[in-house]
């Protein structure tokens, strides 16, 4: 693993590098508020992005609140839902959270990692994700793009998205924790890509565990 000034390295280099968080950045899949952030979040679980939103579209054109959510029949999540997978599942998962919500925090998503964590559905890579677009908080959200880079590069060392998360918020400095996800997601799928990373136009190849093991 990296040293921590290694580590405050490569992210002043991805901070010049990669595109940061813009102004209208929205919630996870443009979603304008924090309940359709939350499900939309729910809903890319094994999913493409392309899928989650035509289920999110449909689901949405239903029900936009915990209590319309609640009003609808389980046939009718599912089948909006369809085309993200797994929809039995989820739409379970979509029913406890809306009941929970409702019935522990008066129907207002809470605005805490704890808060979000105690809500069916919700991981730590949903509730940061959240957090971080839907709130504005300081924080790194883990999604597959970012923790395979920052596994590969040497920033952490861990075999879940959630101890990435974890050893993320240990190590990174404080400066880099409001658009760190938005540099790493961008360098991971325009340069450190799943199959093939581009190393010959990495500016962190120099810092980067991967490639100077490939190269020894």
């Amino acid at each position: 693993m990296l040293s921590l000034s290694e580590t405050e390295e490569v992210y002043r280099r991805l901070a010049d590098a990669m595109p940061g968080r813009t102004p209208d950045a929205k919630g996870p899949k443009g979603q304008p508020d924090a309940f359709r952030s939350c499900i939309s979040c729910m809903l890319s679980a094994q999913s493409l992005d392309r899928n989650t939103a035509k289920a999110s579209r449909a689901l949405f054109a239903l029900a936009t609140t915990p209590e319309e959510m609640l009003a609808l029949d389980d046939e009718q999540i599912a089948s909006a839902i369809k085309p993200c997978g797994l929809y039995n599942m989820k739409t379970r998962n979509i029913r406890a959270f809306c009941s929970a919500l409702l019935e522990e925090h008066g129907g207002v998503v809470p605005s805490t990692r704890e808060g979000l964590l105690s809500l069916p559905g919700i991981g730590r890579k949903c509730a940061d994700i959240v957090l971080s677009f839907t709130f504005g908080k300081d924080v790194i959200a883990v999604d597959t793009h970012v923790h395979r880079v920052c596994n590969r590069i040497g920033l952490t060392a861990a075999k879940t998205a959630d101890k990435t998360a974890q050893q993320l918020a240990e190590r990174s400095p404080d400066w880099a924790l409001r658009d760190g996800h938005f540099w790493l997601i961008q360098f991971g799928k325009r340069v450190c890509t799943s199959r093939a990373p581009k190393c010959e136009r990495c500016p962190v190849s120099d810092l980067c565990e991967y490639y100077a093991a490939s190269t020894s």
